[in-house]
C-alpha cells in the first residue's frame, strides 16, 4: 500500500522551498537539498569556517529555508512548521533519499542537468518510492530515459503553480511507463492530502495552463500594439470585468516576472511551427525591458512603476512611463449594469466600440486555440477549463466562456472573419448540441466525442448550487437558506451581501437550530461565497446609530447574543465551517459552535475595534472561555495572563493568516479541524456532525466563568495607557480599550469571582451600545463603509 510519510525536495529556490513549506504545512517532514558551495563567503571566513563545515555545505538550502519565515505571502501556515523542513546538500545527503516516500525535483530547467540529478536519485532511492519533476515544460518522458524500470514505473510530472500554498492547480503528467496504480494514488493524494485541484495533462510543451495562458497573454500584447491601446487600458478590461483576477494582464506579468514569462514563451516557441510559432515570438519591446532589467515587482519596475502614491504605466513604443489610463466606452458602462460575468462578457464581445473590438480580438483566438489543442494537451474540455480556473484564477475556463457568449453566434462571427473553426466544434453544432456543457436535474454534463458525458465529481466536493437544484431548500429568507445536506444533516447557508449578519440571518439561525433539534442529527453553518462572513451589517448599525435608535440596536444585539447562545446550547451538534475572511460577527458565529471545521485558508479575528466598536454578539466572552478551556486540567494557571491575551487579541484586531494560526490564537481548539482542500470543507464539516452524533452528543453544561475583576481591569489598562503616552494610540482608542478591558475583566467584582455568562453578555452589549453612540466611532464606521479601511481619529 503506497503511503507518503516523508518527502525530499531537490532544489531549494523559491519554488522548491515553497513546495517543501506546503508539505510541512500538512505535517510531512521534508528534506530540502541544494548544491554545496564551492567557495566561502567573507562572513564564513571571519568565523574560521572551511568548505568541509556542515554550516557551509548546507548554506544554500538553509538560507532558502530561513527565507520561508520572511516571505510574503507567507508560504508557511504557521511559523512552527519550519521545524519539519530540514536542509541538506546533494553531495552529503543523497543517501538519505532511501528514507523518503516521495522525491520532487525542482532544479534548473535544463534537461541535461535534470537527467544527471535523476541518475543519482535512481542510485539512492528505495524501490517503490515515487519520483516526480516540477518542470513547467520540459518533456517528462525525456527525463526518465535510461533510468531503471522501477524508477520509470514510479516517475511522473507534478507541476505545482507558484506560490504552492495558495494556487490550487497541480498538473499531473504521466509518462508511457508510469504505472496506473501510481498515477491514481498520486491524483487522490494530491487532492485529498495536499488540497490541490488535480488535472491530468499530456507531455506537451508547457502542459495545459501555461500553454493556453501564455498564448492568451501574447495575443493580448500583440493586439494592444496593433490597435494602439495602452497598457493601463488593456488591464482595465481584462480583469474582474471579464471574470479574471484583479491583476488582469500586465500586472500579472509584473508579479510573475518578465524573465520567467519569456522563458515559458520561448519553451513553446522552440517546439512549435507556423502560425502558432509567430504568436509565441515575444515582442521586441519586452526583450528590451528584459535587457534593462525591468522585470516587474522583483526589480521595482516593469509594465508599471510606482512613484509615491501614483502608479504609472509604460508606453511600449517610447519605453517611458506616464499616467495610467482606463478604457471607458459605451460597452464597458453597459456591461457594469449586467449581473454576473456571462452577461458582462456578452455585452462586451458583441459590441463594436474600442473595448468590444479589443476583447473579441483577444478572446476569439484563445477560444479557437483551446479547441484546436483538445486531445493534444488534455483529453477533454473539463481538464482545460479546470486548469485555467485553478492555475490562472479565471472565473470561467475557455469552454465555459464560449458557452457564456453563445457558441453558435460566436462561431458565425469567427467564420465571417475568415477564422478556421476546429471541425469537432462545427460537428457538435451540426448534431444539434449548442453548448459544451449542459445541466439536467442538478447534474452537469460535458460534450465529448459526439455526446454528453456526466461530469464525475469527487463526493467530497459538495456543490451547494447543484444540491439546491436537486433537493430544494427547507426554508429561506433574504439572508440565509436552510438546506438538507443528506444523511440527517442540515446546512445553514448565508447569502446576504458579503454574508454580513443582519436580522434576517439571526432569524434563520433561530429557525435552523429549532428545526434541527426536532428533525436532524446536527447542523453545519457554511456557504460557498467569496468569504464565510465579514461581520455584522455595519451600514445598518451606523444608520440606526445616526438616527439615535439605540433602543432598536439594543434589541438587535440581544437577538444576536441569544442566537449565539442557542448555537452553543443546541441539543444537536452545530459545526461551523469558516473559510476566507471570517471577521467580527463571522468569528462570533463560529466560537460558540460544538466544533469548528475551518479551511486551511481561514482569516479569522474579532476586528470591531477597527470601526470604533468592540464585539457585541458574545465574541469577547466566547474567546475568553475558549482560552480558559485550552488550559490543562488540574494545573494552576494565571487568570490575568489569559485575560491579557484575549484583551490584546481583540484590542489589536488580530486576524489569523491561516486556519492553523487561528488555532495558535485560540479561535480554534485542539479538537477543532482544518480542511486543507477548501472544496472538501462542507463534506468534512458534515462528517464532524455525524461523528458527534454517533458519540451521543450532549450540549455543554452551563458553567460560571472566573474573571479578573477590578484589579485585573487596572492591569489591562496599564499597557493601553502607556501606548497613549507614547503616541501609538489616540484618546478615542483608549476609550475603546477601557470599555473592552471592563468587559473582559468582568466589571467591578473581586479577582477570581465566578460570574454567569448572561452577566458577561450584558456588559458586552452595554459597552457596544455606548460606543455606537460615540460620534468618533460613527466616523470610523462611515470611513470603513466608504473607503474600506480603518480611520484613526
Amino acid at each position: 500500500m503506497q503511503q507518503i510519510k516523508k518527502a525530499a525536495v531537490l532544489g531549494s529556490g523559491v519554488m522548491g522551498s515553497g513546495i517543501a513549506a506546503h508539505l510541512a504545512n500538512i505535517g510531512i517532514p521534508t528534506l530540502l537539498l541544494d548544491i554545496a558551495p564551492r567557495e566561502l563567503t567573507d562572513a564564513e571566513k571571519a568565523k574560521g569556517l572551511t568548505l568541509k563545515d556542515k554550516a557551509v555545505r548546507n548554506r544554500i538550502s538553509e538560507g532558502n529555508r530561513q527565507k520561508l519565515l520572511k516571505q510574503k505571502p507567507a508560504p508557511l501556515t504557521s511559523k512552527k512548521n519550519i521545524a519539519l523542513v530540514e536542509a541538506g546538500n546533494f553531495e552529503d545527503d543523497m543517501e538519505r533519499l532511501k528514507d523518503v516516500d516521495w522525491i520532487i525535483e525542482v532544479v534548473v530547467e535544463n534537461l541535461a542537468i535534470k537527467k544527471q540529478v535523476f541518475e543519482k536519485v535512481d542510485q539512492s532511492r528505495k524501490p517503490g518510492s515515487i519520483v516526480s519533476s516540477n518542470t513547467s515544460g520540459i518533456s517528462v518522458e525525456a527525463m526518465s530515459e535510461g533510468r531503471s524500470e522501477d524508477f520509470q514505473k514510479h516517475f511522473l510530472g507534478t507541476h505545482f503553480f507558484n506560490p504552492p500554498r495558495y494556487l490550487k492547480l497541480l498538473e499531473v503528467i504521466p509518462t508511457k511507463n508510469t504505472s496506473s496504480e501510481v498515477l491514481s494514488f498520486m491524483k487522490q493524494f494530491v487532492e485529498d492530502v495536499l488540497g490541490k485541484g488535480v488535472v491530468e495533462a499530456k507531455d506537451t510543451p508547457n502542459f495545459i495552463a501555461n500553454r493556453i495562458g501564455t498564448y492568451g497573454l501574447l495575443v493580448t500584447v500583440q493586439e494592444m500594439l496593433k490597435g494602439g491601446y495602452s497598457i493601463g487600458e488593456v488591464d482595465s478590461i481584462t480583469g474582474p470585468l471579464i471574470g479574471r483576477p484583479k491583476s488582469a494582464t500586465f500586472r500579472t506579468l509584473d508579479v510573475v516576472g518578465l524573465d520567467t514569462f519569456i522563458h515559458v514563451a520561448n519553451n513553446v516557441y522552440d517546439q512549435v511551427d507556423g502560425k502558432e510559432k509567430e504568436v509565441f515570438e515575444v515582442p521586441g519591446f519586452m526583450r528590451v525591458m528584459q535587457e534593462k532589467g525591468w522585470l516587474g515587482s522583483k526589480s521595482g519596475q516593469g509594465f508599471f512603476l510606482k512613484k509615491g502614491k501614483e502608479i504609472l504605466e509604460l508606453n511600449p513604443e517610447s519605453l517611458e512611463y506616464g499616467p495610467r489610463k482606463k478604457l471607458k466606452t459605451a460597452s464597458t458602462e453597459l456591461s457594469k449594469q449586467e449581473k454576473g460575468t456571462p452577461g458582462k462578457l456578452k455585452a462586451l464581445v458583441y459590441s463594436d466600440d474600442r473595448a468590444g473590438q479589443l476583447l473579441w480580438n483577444i478572446l476569439s483566438p484563445a477560444l479557437l486555440y483551446s479547441a484546436q489543442l483538445l486531445g493534444e494537451i488534455a483529453d477533454d474540455v473539463t481538464a482545460i477549463d479546470k486548469a485555467m480556473k485553478w492555475g490562472f484564477g479565471w472565473e470561467m475556463g475557455p469552454f465555459e466562456t464560449w458557452d457564456a457568449i453563445g457558441v453558435e453566434k460566436s462561431v458565425q462571427k469567427m467564420e465571417d472573419a475568415g477564422e478556421e473553426v476546429p471541425a469537432w466544434v462545427k460537428d457538435m453544432l451540426e448534431k444539434g448540441f449548442g453548448s459544451f456543457y449542459k445541466e439536467e436535474e442538478g447534474k452537469q454534463y460535458f460534450y465529448h466525442n459526439g455526446e454528453y458525458q456526466l461530469i464525475e465529481e469527487n463526493p467530497k466536493a459538495i456543490n451547494l448550487k447543484q444540491l439546491k437544484k436537486q433537493k430544494g431548500v427547507i426554508k429561506k429568507n433574504t439572508g440565509a437558506s436552510l438546506i438538507d445536506l443528506g444523511d440527517g444533516v442540515a446546512l445553514l447557508e448565508f447569502h446576504s451581501q458579503s454574508n454580513a449578519i443582519g436580522l434576517d440571518i439571526i432569524q434563520m439561525i433561530n429557525f435552523a437550530v429549532d428545526e434541527v433539534e426536532k428533525n436532524y442529527k446536527g447542523l453545519v453553518i457554511g456557504n460557498q461565497g467569496k468569504n464565510f462572513c465579514v461581520g455584522a451589517n455595519l451600514g445598518m448599525i451606523l444608520m440606526e446609530a445616526q438616527d439615535d435608535n439605540i433602543y432598536e440596536l439594543d434589541m438587535v444585539v440581544r437577538h444576536f447574543q441569544n442566537a449565539m447562545m442557542k448555537i452553543k446550547y443546541s441539543a444537536k451538534p452545530v459545526v461551523a465551517a469558516p473559510f476566507g475572511m471570517t471577521l467580527g460577527g463571522g468569528a462570533e458565529v463560529c466560537l460558540p459552535a460544538a466544533h469548528i471545521q475551518a479551511s486551511s485558508e481561514t482569516y479569522m479575528g474579532l476586528v470591531e475595534v477597527g470601526v470604533g466598536l468592540i464585539p457585541g454578539g458574545s465574541g469577547n466572552k466566547e474567546l475568553y472561555i475558549k482560552h480558559l478551556e485550552s488550559m490543562p486540567n488540574g494545573v494552576e494557571f494565571d487568570l490575568q495572563k489569559v485575560a491579557n491575551k484575549v484583551f490584546e487579541s481583540i484590542a489589536m484586531a488580530k486576524v489569523s493568516t491561516s486556519g492553523e494560526e487561528a488555532r495558535d490564537n485560540n479561535f480554534l481548539n485542539l479538537a477543532d479541524g482544518i480542511s486543507v482542500n477548501g472544496d472538501h470543507l462542507l463534506y468534512d464539516a458534515k462528517q464532524a456532525v455525524l461523528a458527534l452524533h454517533k458519540k451521543g452528543y450532549k450540549p455543554p453544561v452551563r458553567k460560571k466563568v472566573p474573571v479578573v475583576g477590578e484589579t485585573g481591569y487596572a492591569t489591562l489598562l496599564l499597557g493601553a495607557q502607556a501606548m497613549l503616552y507614547s503616541g501609538y494610540i489616540s484618546e478615542h482608542d483608549l476609550k475603546i480599550a477601557k470599555k473592552l478591558a471592563y468587559v473582559i475583566a468582568g466589571g467591578k467584582v473581586p479577582y477570581g469571582t465566578e460570574v454567569d455568562e448572561q452577566y458577561l453578555l450584558d456588559l458586552e452589549r452595554e459597552a457596544f451600545l455606548s460606543l455606537v453612540a460615540e460620534p468618533k466611532s460613527q466616523q470610523r464606521m462611515q470611513h470603513m463603509l466608504l473607503k474600506g479601511k480603518p480611520l484613526r481619529n
